[in-house]
């Protein structure tokens, strides 16, 4: 400790290294489980930088990534593009049109493609809303790139694994919470 009449004080704690279970090569090791894919992915969100993000770590990951600001320029990118769309990953919530509406639109127009929601709200909040129906995918934010690749992922491979990542049938059942 040192401390100075007029300027502070300071700390200064020195920790041993610790031999814990998030070792750097435990990480790198988890990195490479992580699968990777070659599919075409578009990507609404309307936050720039969670759009950037989300942008990146899909394509490290291998993916080719389309995105959009909002549901309207998501449906003119989806209308131009000729090739397949194999994902729709989405925000809920954004101005214009919401996630929801924009899924129905794209998967009108594109049958086979796979919708995973995105949303900083839980998903039985979501789903009590009336936003969401139980069983669809769903990845509350934040989350990491590897839960967001691996989603995506399940999602492609038609896995549905009960998770925190997937609104569970359930929470669509339950009623409001009981005021009593």
């Amino acid at each position: 400790m040192q401390s100075e009449p007029g300027r502070g004080t300071t700390f200064k704690i020195y920790l041993p290294v610790a031999e814990g279970s998030n070792t750097q090569r435990e990480l790198r090791s988890q990195a490479i489980d992580i699968p990777k894919g070659a599919e075409t992915i578009l990507l609404v969100e309307d936050e720039a930088g969670v759009r950037r993000l989300t942008r990146s770590s899909l394509e490290r990951f291998g993916y080719t990534v389309m995105e959009a600001e909002h549901g309207g320029e998501a449906v003119r990118l989806a209308e131009a593009y000729d090739g397949p769309i194999h994902v729709l990953v989405s925000d809920v919530v954004m101005p214009e049109m919401g996630g929801r509406v924009l899924s129905e639109r794209i998967t009108a127009a594109r049958p086979g493609i796979k919708v995973v929601f995105i949303s900083g709200y839980t998903d039985d909040t979501v789903v009590r809303h009336g936003v969401l129906e139980a069983g669809m995918a769903f990845l509350q934010k934040p989350f990491s790139p590897g839960a967001l690749v691996r989603k995506v992922r399940e999602v492609l491979d038609g896995k549905r694994t009960p998770s925190r990542t997937q609104i569970p049938v359930d929470v669509a059942r339950a009623g409001p919470p009981d005021p009593g």
